[in-house]
């Protein structure tokens, strides 16, 4: 088990690892503001009444475990209220949460999602390709579920990686519904007795995707309804620090069998794409301060109509015209605005070579890690 390094008068974290008890209790007892995602699939308060049966007779072995059973609605929110009370207080403040429910419960929860200051982002819809079919022909197929997610405050920057997303749909802008199978075959855990392990175990490709575009490699992701350990066996493959909770010891067995087979992926695979808005920033200056362009040295437009000199403070000079990159740039095609990076090149060996090649050399050096 990993845990970050111990404050003084603060507990550690246990990363890595599965808590055994109520959800509650045990996110009152880590210490606050310590986790990146909350992923939570609590309990659907299904409220079934009776055994259901397939047309041959045969019984669908539907989710009627303790866990899953309240008194009444207003236990239900008492106990929402009480575990997204918890969720918040551990949350970074720029850390975020999705939950996931059904239309038993999903409408209960984000309501009081809002009653405890997060700030809803989305709600996605898990469109499952291959749905069980609603038997008494009384309703329609229910074929999917609905997420949530939410940063803590309206004011967090949440993480968000929007090009990796995009990457994973084919280079597409990613949509708020998903088209994914539920968890079935190889995948699909079994218990001792060769059942299924977990009524509601969530697929893997699911967390992958939520995983993949809401935190990087390092980030803290905790889940306060473990079950199975999905959440944790994808959180392990990309890079992510995970803790689970559990209070069922028949779950915590099996995810635990589950994590020990677990590889992580190498830190090449690990890399995703990001978005420009996404790497550090870089003034045009330092160019200047490193030696990389020299005062009085010029620079050249892309489409070769333009020239202006460097000056030592980072500006640009041509054609009566002073300012930055952009500005001189902008002024210069006449036009509202311009992104000076990629407008301007200097000259090597007789040759132009856009500045912002410059600028990409110095984030590299920026963001790589020593051995």
């Amino acid at each position: 088990m990993k845990t970050t390094p111990k404050s003084k008068g603060a507990a550690a974290l246990p990363l890595n690892t599965i808590l055994s008890g109520d959800c509650i209790e045990v996110m009152n007892s880590l210490p606050e503001n310590s986790v990146d995602l909350i992923f939570a699939d609590p309990p659907y308060n299904l409220q079934l009444k009776g055994d259901l049966h397939r047309p041959d007779n045969s019984k669908v072995d539907a989710v009627d475990d303790e866990w899953d059973q309240f008194s009444s609605f207003a236990a239900y929110d008492k106990f929402t209220r009480e575990w997204l009370t918890a969720a918040h207080r551990l949350l970074k403040p720029n850390g975020a949460i999705w939950v996931i429910g059904s239309y038993h419960n999903i409408f209960r929860l984000g309501a009081e999602l809002q009653n405890q200051g997060f700030w809803i982002l989305n709600d996605v819809i898990w469109r499952k390709s291959n749905p069980m079919p609603n038997f008494r022909g009384k309703r329609f197929t229910n074929a999917h579920e609905t997420m949530i997610w939410a940063s803590k405050t309206e004011a967090g920057k949440y993480t968000f990686n929007y090009e990796a997303l995009k990457s994973l749909n084919e280079g597409v802008q990613m949509r708020s519904d998903w088209v994914l199978p539920i968890c079935n075959g190889h995948e699909r855990l079994k218990n001792e007795a060769g059942e299924k392990a977990h009524p509601t175990q969530k697929p893997e490709s699911l967390l992958h995707r939520i995983l993949v575009g809401a935190t990087n490699p390092g980030d803290v992701v905790l889940d306060p309804f473990f079950g199975t350990g999905t959440t944790g066996a994808v959180a392990k493959m990309l890079g992510r620090e995970y803790i689970g909770i559990e209070r069922e010891e028949a779950y915590r067995k099996v995810a635990e069998k589950r994590l020990k087979n677990v590889r992580k992926f190498d830190r090449e695979a690990l890399q995703v794409s990001t978005s420009k808005r996404a790497e550090p920033r870089v003034p045009f200056g330092q160019l200047v301060e490193r030696g990389m362009l020299n005062p009085g040295e010029e620079l050249y437009s892309i489409n070769g109509r333009y020239k202006a000199k460097v000056r030592a403070d980072g500006t640009l000079i041509g054609k009566d015209v002073k300012g930055s990159i952009h500005q001189v740039g902008a002024a210069m095609e006449g036009a509202p605005s311009c992104n000076g990076w990629t407008y301007w090149a200097f000259k090597k060996d007789g040759k132009k070579v856009p500045i912002d090649l410059l600028r990409q050399q110095i984030r590299a050096e920026m963001t790589e890690r020593p051995n």
